[in-house]
């Protein structure tokens, strides 16, 4: 006994000594201090380098918007609701894989609005347009010492962009304010005439939000005239929306039906740019350029809906580390401790034979060998011992007197029953009887049974259950 109070006291105090050093060695996520270089731009965090100021706005000002937590294939899928414009800002926490990438892109040639705020955006989702190959150029690298939710660190000697158009994209945006870390989209054509090709301004996309300088394109007269606006081809080169010196910072493209956004920085973005010049109404004009559903990409920002509800509710406290360690300490005190408390003993043999394998072997001996008088024998000698019970009469009695104390006791009558034990008793005593006349004498001898209600025994009550 005071062997294990031992034990128990001694797990009691590794327990607690567990728990001790979890608590004290735990840092809540808010708490981090944060960082250009590590930042969190998911639409849940409140600080400098969050993205919730901007969705909370957009939420409490009507506009249709979600924190997207399911994988990119879901876009796709029926079930969902239709997502018109997808966001993903910043470098997330989870990368872009290949088959999600494709998926993104197919959701975008069917229509679909895809955002990127970053300022170097994964190149899988970054696709050539037409003969145009589009990639990103860093600028300054932030340091340490940066503080995000510091202006004067984050803009020191930036000056106010203004849009290089009017376009929809630049609608009542006067000018914006870029982080000095603010990255350019460079585009290139892929032959060698690259050089001798004028910049683009201007995509076709937008020629009703604006005053179109050229000149309109002449319409077909007759029922010919929608066929052929329908097959108006779309211009693949890039729009620059916004550039300053150093080139663009925001630009798009079309990609099958739908069009790629990319923003070079997700400063304008967050908590702690977004209220600087007109980044809010940027932000509100590349978010709200279609109507329809605004999704927040949160599952690549670690919050996807297909982790455990258990985990994702414990994640970042200690509770998760100490519950583990207590089920390690728990599977080494069951290994350690374990002792065999008697003599092994052997399985248990159970015999999965049936019981009527045997009758049932019997009975095609006895059909190939024509013995129809044995198995005559073996039900009618069973039936003639519960119709002596029945009449209170010994086995060995005549039949006459059995038949004629049943039929007292029944609505049988005495003479049929009396024939039919003749006719059984003449057919065990070597008769000749024919395959038809034997089943006739056994369904006869079911007959009184069910008749005078007489139950098999249970023994034959298990063989049926078995058989069936």
């Amino acid at each position: 006994m005071r062997q294990k109070i031992g034990i128990v006291l001694t797990f009691v105090v590794v327990i607690g000594v567990l728990i001790f050093i979890n608590a004290a060695s735990y840092q809540g996520e808010d708490e981090r201090q944060d960082s250009e270089l590590t930042p969190n731009r998911s639409s849940y965090y409140g600080g400098a380098t969050g993205t919730r100021a901007l969705y909370d706005f957009l939420s409490e000002s009507g506009y249709p918007v979600i924190r997207w937590r399911e994988v990119p294939a879901q876009l796709l899928s029926d079930t969902t609701p239709p997502v018109q414009t997808f966001v993903i800002i910043g470098d997330t926490i989870l990368s872009i894989d290949e088959e999600e990438a494709k998926s993104l892109l197919l959701w975008v040639e069917r229509g679909g609005r895809l955002v990127l705020v970053d300022r170097r955006p994964e190149s899988q989702v970054l696709p050539d347009s037409g003969s145009w190959v589009i990639s990103p150029e860093y600028g300054e690298f932030p340091s340490l010492i940066i503080n995000p939710g510091s202006v004067s660190d984050m803009t020191e000697n930036v000056k106010p962009v203004q849009p290089a158009q009017p376009t929809l994209l630049t609608k009542n945006v006067d000018s914006v304010m870029p982080s000095r870390f603010a990255a350019t989209v460079n585009f290139t054509l892929k032959d060698d005439q690259a050089s001798n090709q004028p910049t683009p301004t201007i995509s076709p996309t937008y020629d009703d939000e604006i005053e179109d300088e050229t000149p309109p394109i002449p319409q077909p007269v007759g029922p010919t005239a929608s066929q052929t606006e329908d097959v108006i081809p779309i211009s693949p080169a890039p729009v620059v929306h916004i550039k300053d010196f150093r080139g663009a910072l925001l630009v798009d493209y079309p990609h099958g039906k739908g069009r790629i956004v990319i923003l070079s920085d997700p400063y304008i973005f967050s908590n702690g740019g977004i209220s600087l010049k007109d980044n809010l109404q940027l932000a509100i004009n590349l978010l709200t350029a279609t109507e329809g559903l605004i999704a927040f990409d949160e599952y690549h920002q670690g919050k996807g809906a297909t982790r455990n509800a258990f985990v994702g509710y414990f994640s970042g406290t200690p509770i998760l580390p100490i519950i583990g360690q207590l089920v390690a300490l728990i599977l080494l005190v069951l290994w350690t401790s374990s002792r065999r408390f008697a003599r092994p003993l052997p399985l248990k043999q159970i015999d999965r034979r049936s019981s009527l394998e045997f009758v049932a072997s019997m009975a095609e001996l006895q059909q190939r060998a024509r013995a129809y008088d044995l198995a005559i024998e073996n039900i009618y000698s069973r039936t003639r011992r519960v119709l002596a019970r029945y009449a209170g009469m010994d086995y060995n009695s005549p039949r006459a007197e059995i038949a004629a104390r049943v039929a007292g006791r029944s609505s049988l009558e005495a003479r049929p029953l009396e024939v039919l034990m003749r006719r059984c008793e003449e057919a065990i005593n070597g008769a000749p009887v024919t395959e038809r006349q034997s089943i006739q004498l056994v369904t006869r001898l079911r007959e009184v049974e069910r008749a005078l209600g007489l139950r098999m025994r249970a023994r034959d009550v298990r063989q049926a259950g078995q058989k069936v």
